[in-house]
């Protein structure tokens, strides 16, 4: 396995790149970070520039646990990022022992919305759960986006809560 890629799961070549041939797919590297990867999550949420060093740490801690795949669209000609989403395995009690794939922060650069990446990323992040021994992959979204995962494969099934603790979000997590 590469030191420097998040995951070693191969993706097959039917998902490797976008229909144009423009973008192509792949686990998230150490040196995404000067490819526009933080910039690239900004445009989903407050993403406050990291130290090279906190990245490193961040990505180094994601690959010890082995549970992460960060899909990354990379653009062939200019060699920046332009879209990303991830995926959490979750280890289960239940299910004889079942995981559980969680889908979070889910981007496609703003330049290049309308071109199915955001589809993309969901064939390949179907397919690591999928190969990763997932009985489910799930995701939480807007209702805006609801008609997108249902065209996607996904179904529309319970409902999401969130609590949020303000004292931890701006605090570094200790792993």
């Amino acid at each position: 396995s590469n030191p420097n890629e998040l995951s070693s799961i191969p993706l097959p070549e039917s998902i490797r790149f976008d229909k144009s041939g423009e973008v192509y797919f792949r686990s998230l590297r150490i040196d995404d970070i000067d490819k526009g990867y933080l910039a690239l999550l900004s445009q989903l949420t407050d993403a406050p520039e990291l130290s090279r060093d906190r990245f490193e740490e961040v990505f180094n801690n994601m690959k010890k646990r082995g549970d992460y795949f960060v899909a990354v669209g990379e653009h062939v000609a200019t060699k920046k990022l332009v879209a990303c989403a991830t995926l959490v395995i979750e280890h289960k009690f239940i299910r004889d022992g079942g995981r559980a794939g969680h889908i979070e922060d889910v981007v496609v650069h703003n330049s290049m919305r309308g071109k199915n990446l955001g589809a993309r990323l969901m064939d390949v992040l179907k397919y690591v759960g999928e190969t990763g021994g997932c009985y489910k992959v799930i995701l939480d979204c807007s209702q805006d986006n609801v008609a997108f995962y249902q065209r996607c494969g996904f179904k529309q099934k319970e409902v999401q809560m969130a609590v949020y603790f303000p004292r931890n979000q701006a605090r570094r997590a200790k792993l």
